[in-house]
């Protein structure tokens, strides 16, 4: 059993994971605005964006997944550098504030595993995707460096999604019709689901996946490397 943090437990892919957690017998921890719907073990309400210290954790923790994120989508003239700072706080700030906050739970893991998120926009150029791809791309970047710096003790690897459907993403998803128009500019003709992501991150958090770290692991129904 492995004891693990999710921040943005409450919703969406984070939500997902948990669930795959909890189902295969871990002790999920929760930090987010809302207290998820599912037999969580301990749930701290907390903002990532507050301007106050992460609540403490005692004790080792297995693994630290950070799910916070925003779908800015603006073409450049209409974007301010607020627009930009907001992503960033949100996106990598955020998960640094937890990470440098939980390090020494993390340190006291036989195993740690720390999974980010990025995009498939961070790698592939995309219109109106100027403030989140320079987001995620900080979290590529960053994720490559914290694994070097905390090998061979704690693994950091950071997912790649594609267009996933999440309440962060119902006005791109809110009808058949949009799915539809997405669904065919992906290879595999389809957008993704929790599911599909939470199982790739439930892998990386465990120990089979105890020889990988400082990837970017693209799911994005082959959208990032294949041209039909």
């Amino acid at each position: 059993m492995k004891k693990v943090l999710i921040a943005g437990a409450s919703s969406g892919i984070g939500f997902a994971i948990a669930d795959k957690l909890i189902a295969g017998g871990n002790h999920v921890l929760s930090i987010s605005r809302n207290r998820p719907d599912l037999n969580i073990a301990e749930h701290t309400t907390y903002d990532v964006r507050a301007d106050e210290k992460p609540p403490v954790i005692e004790g080792p923790l297995d693994g630290l997944v950070y799910c916070p994120g925003s779908l800015n989508l603006k073409p450049f003239k209409s974007l301010k550098v607020q627009d930009f700072l907001a992503d960033f706080e949100i996106n990598l700030l955020g998960a640094v504030k937890l990470i440098q906050a939980y390090l020494p739970n993390l340190l006291l893991a036989e195993n740690a595993s720390i999974v980010l998120f990025s995009s498939v926009a961070a790698g592939t150029g995309m219109n109106y995707h100027s403030s989140i791809a320079a987001s995620k791309g900080a979290i590529e970047g960053f994720a490559k460096s914290l694994a070097a710096e905390f090998a061979p003790k704690i693994r950091v690897n950071a997912i790649a999604p594609s267009l996933v459907k999440t309440q962060m993403t119902v006005r791109l998803t809110d009808n058949d019709v949009k799915v539809a128009q997405s669904a065919e500019r992906h290879p595999l003709k389809r957008i993704g689901m929790p599911n599909d992501i939470a199982s790739l991150a439930v892998y990386l958090l465990g120990d089979d996946a105890s020889w990988i770290s400082g990837q970017v692991l693209h799911i994005d129904g082959g959208m990032s490397s294949l041209k039909m």
